[in-house]
């Protein structure tokens, strides 16, 4: 982390801003304390809106159904130790 006073940021900006760029973390302090935090602009994602794929995906019958075997499978296993 590198950690610049405000009036070393203010002249040295183009080089902190590259150094940012370059995944360096970058502090400017006030009075010896942090203040800001220079990171990289990056464009936001479009927010995600759940659904769109209705009717494109199918699964087949039973798909959701319990399968005992599995779970009696995971039950007896290291995972769930009967407390020996």
């Amino acid at each position: 982390m590198m950690k610049v006073n405000m009036h070393e940021a203010k002249s040295q900006l183009s080089r902190l801003g590259k150094l940012a760029w370059e995944g360096e973390e970058v502090v400017i302090a006030k009075a010896g304390e942090p203040w800001l935090h220079l990171t990289p602009y990056r464009e936001r994602l479009k927010e995600r809106k759940p659904g769109g794929l209705e009717g494109r995906i199918r699964t087949k019958p039973g798909f959701d159904d319990d399968d005992e075997e599995l779970i009696d499978a995971i039950k007896k296993s290291k995972i769930f130790p009967d407390g020996d």
